[in-house]
């Protein structure tokens, strides 16, 4: 099967090399043709040290690449996902079937990742979104991963199932898109929580008091948007929600610890050195839960650390001093 990949960060590199270990005729695109050159000459993405991209990997900057693909994966950071759909739209057919992997919410449309792409790329093709607890520096050195491809039609899922799953990469399907991408957009901004919480110098308590509270703030949210309460609970849910939270390899993480070690949010994403996805969407999901009238103040509080210049440890004590609840009919998920 020809398949693109169009996006030469990790995540979309990671996914390339998965695709090409299933035998399937693959090239990597870059929209910056300079790029696209030096990782030929190279064959080593710095975003994937250490991971050899082999010679049957094509790396290309001409969109021409996309000319009678069967499958083409959408892997931008999500700011740049409504360019790329207008890019790509005149190289999609009715049998392209067009894989989303970029997490996000985009800004002031509060649109998910696949609208965004249906806007911009057309009616023409089948949209489906892959999601899931998946490093990408993990990812490319073969180590068990799993994630959830979600397509409303059930054979387009079952399509990109096929297409990506191995023995070190297994994939579920679903129909819930809705559920798996707004589960996808919203852990990043508690992983960059997570992350300041560290850096403020909270341990293990707080972090998972936060990560579950912060699931019940997501399903709520989903639930609200025509999400199912069972996706939270699942690969595409929580367990992405845990591998973001817990991991240095995540860059919400690492920028949430700077941030909450004293460093502006510029310099801290400036640190990291790569888009930190939860930047964004905490806007986004600030405006979202606005408009829905949707109550999530853990994500109101990241928004207003992120944005307008709270300081990260007085937000804790307004958290920690809400009225008691029941747990049970205040936790959407469970």
């Amino acid at each position: 099967m020809k398949a693109v990949v169009l996006g030469t960060g990790g995540w979309g590199t990671a996914l390339a090399l998965v695709l090409l270990d299933n035998g399937h005729d693959v090239t990597l695109w870059s929209r910056t043709p300079a790029k696209a050159a030096e990782l030929e000459k190279t064959r080593e993405n710095p975003l994937l040290k250490g991971v050899p991209l082999p010679e049957g990997l094509k790396i290309t900057g001409d969109l021409s690449c996309l000319e009678g693909a069967e499958l083409a994966v959408s892997a931008p950071p999500s700011f740049a996902v409504r360019e790329t759909g207008k890019r790509i739209a005149p190289y999609l057919g009715r049998d392209t079937v067009l894989v989303s992997v970029s997490k996000g919410i985009e800004r002031n449309t509060n649109l998910r990742m696949s609208q965004v792409l249906r806007e911009a790329a057309g009616s023409a093709c089948r949209i489906v979104a892959l999601s899931g607890p998946s490093h990408a520096e993990e990812v490319g050195l073969r180590l068990p991963t799993g994630c959830v491809a979600a397509c409303p039609e059930r054979e387009a899922a079952r399509f990109v199932q096929e297409a990506f799953m191995n023995e070190n990469f297994r994939v579920y399907t679903s129909y819930d898109i809705v559920g798996v991408e707004l589960a996808a957009a919203l852990k990043n901004v508690i992983a960059l929580s997570c992350g300041i919480c560290a850096g403020l110098g909270f341990q293990d308590n707080t972090k998972a008091l936060l990560m579950t509270r912060a699931m019940a703030e997501i399903t709520r949210l989903g639930e609200h948007m025509g999400g199912q309460r069972r996706t939270f609970g699942g690969l595409a849910g929580v367990g992405d929600l845990i591998v973001t939270c817990t991991s240095m390899h995540s860059r919400n993480n690492r920028a949430g610890i700077l941030i909450g070690q004293g460093k502006s949010v510029q310099e801290a994403m400036e640190a990291v050195g790569a888009v930190v996805e939860g930047y964004y969407a905490a806007e986004s999901v600030h405006q979202l839960a606005g408009r829905e009238g949707v109550e999530m103040p853990i994500c109101r509080c990241a928004y207003e650390v992120l944005y307008q210049g709270r300081a990260a440890r007085d937000v804790v004590p307004e958290l920690m001093g809400r009225a008691g609840k029941d747990e049970l009919l205040g936790t959407a998920w469970l």
